[in-house]
């Protein structure tokens, strides 16, 4: 069975799930919440609103709401096999336990890259709406709102890595949500300490507020590649060998 095909049977099994509706929640409550605050935003004084709008949601966004939702849909996807003795028949398979580990890893990347889509799609229809209330001629920023949206999504990768590697981990969903929700919180403090590089769970929260430094003209922007593009791959290649590793053990016992 090829890897691609395996992918496919595990979008099949989450189908009907109600992870669509999880993940289409958090960034149109974030900005369905922005839009009491679009007013301060849209003045002809102020150029960059469309800048600021977005990172004023997205700091939410980025620090707590796309974690918490993909632990849950990572524990959902996991659970998936626990029905009917499923996890027991699917290693039954043919297929190598580390294969089966990151092809459902791939499936809750794609779940992130629909969360932030959504976000995308709404943050661009809430906008548009205020600036047309508000008779402004301010153009669709659409090439810095889809760099941004990259950008959650790459930075999102290593903690939902490890995320999943803490789910795989754990047989009870309810340490694993524990665990995983107990590291997203203190994402912000971290983040705001020489050692954010090395906390993945604040990565997407950190570029974000690089951003809000640089609009809001306070204070000079300090994001650095190094040692974080570093440490960010090292994170998701030791999170990925290890729930590949662990994927299936204690179900086997």
């Amino acid at each position: 069975m090829s890897f691609l095909e395996l992918i496919r049977i595990e979008l099949k099994k989450v189908r009907r799930s109600k992870i669509l509706l999880l993940i289409s929640i958090p960034p149109l409550l974030v900005v369905i919440s922005g839009i009491t605050n679009l007013s301060r935003y849209f003045t002809p004084e102020y150029p960059s609103a469309w800048e600021a709008m977005l990172v004023q949601s997205a700091l939410l966004f980025g620090y707590y709401l796309l974690p918490f939702s993909m632990v849950v849909v990572g524990v959902m996807i996991a659970q998936r096999e626990n029905q009917n003795n499923g996890i027991l028949k699917m290693l039954a398979l043919p297929v190598s336990r580390a294969k089966m580990a990151l092809a459902k890893l791939v499936v809750l990347l794609c779940y992130l890259a629909m969360e932030i889509a959504v976000f995308f799609a709404a943050f661009i229809v809430a906008g548009t709406i205020a600036t047309q209330a508000a008779n402004l001629n301010q153009s669709l920023p659409i090439l810095y709102l889809l760099k941004w949206s990259v950008l959650l999504f790459v930075t999102a990768v290593p903690a939902t890595a490890a995320m999943w590697m803490i789910t795989v981990m754990f047989e009870k969903p309810a340490l694993s949500i524990g665990l995983n929700m107990l590291l997203v919180i203190p994402g912000v403090l971290v983040a705001n300490t020489p050692f954010w590089p090395a906390y993945p769970y604040c990565y997407s929260g950190y570029v974000v507020t690089t951003e809000l430094q640089r609009i809001s003209g306070g204070m000079e922007a300090t994001f650095d590649a190094f040692p974080f593009v570093p440490a960010a791959i090292l994170i998701t290649l030791i999170a990925i060998l290890v729930s590949s590793c662990r994927f299936g053990k204690k179900e086997m016992r």
